[in-house]
């Protein structure tokens, strides 16, 4: 039996609002957000040198991201800005659910670390992609360390 995606191809963290992310051992993150009732939020990207948050600065580098309402009835859909540290969804059904993706190439020289925090009561899922290394899921490291 082939190793399924967690451990080979990703890793993930459910409860990532204003968490650290390690994009140590990956090429990128993808953010999965959701805020139910057609609410909209703000959510910040932000990066650090370490788990601590040492040196932590907002990160200006999100262009792109998709919304949909998050209940697998719609397509996503895409949206540009000009490069901010900040996505705004509306407040519509089709905007409960964002995407956003963060290269590890974006950081700035010597950050490592990068968390999205939500400024209303949205949820945050951390998928890192493209691991560099593939372990069973019992073996991945802690994200966050």
């Amino acid at each position: 039996m082939g190793q399924k995606a967690l451990g080979r191809t990703l890793n993930s963290t459910p409860a990532a609002d204003g968490v650290w992310i390690s994009l140590r051992q990956a090429s990128g993150v993808a953010f999965s957000c959701y805020l139910g009732g057609a609410a909209g939020d703000t959510y910040t990207l932000q990066e650090a040198k370490d788990a601590s948050g040492t040196g932590a600065q907002n990160l200006a580098c999100i262009t792109e991201y998709h919304t949909n309402t998050g209940n697998g009835t719609d397509a996503w859909t895409r949206r540009t800005q000009a490069a901010a540290a900040t996505v705004v969804t509306a407040a519509a059904a089709t905007q409960n659910a964002m995407v956003v993706e963060v290269e590890g190439t974006s950081l700035s020289d010597g950050y490592r670390y990068v968390k999205l925090t939500s400024t209303g009561a949205g949820t945050v899922n951390a998928l890192t992609r493209d691991l560099t290394t593939q372990r069973t899921p019992a073996n991945l490291p802690a994200m966050g360390v």
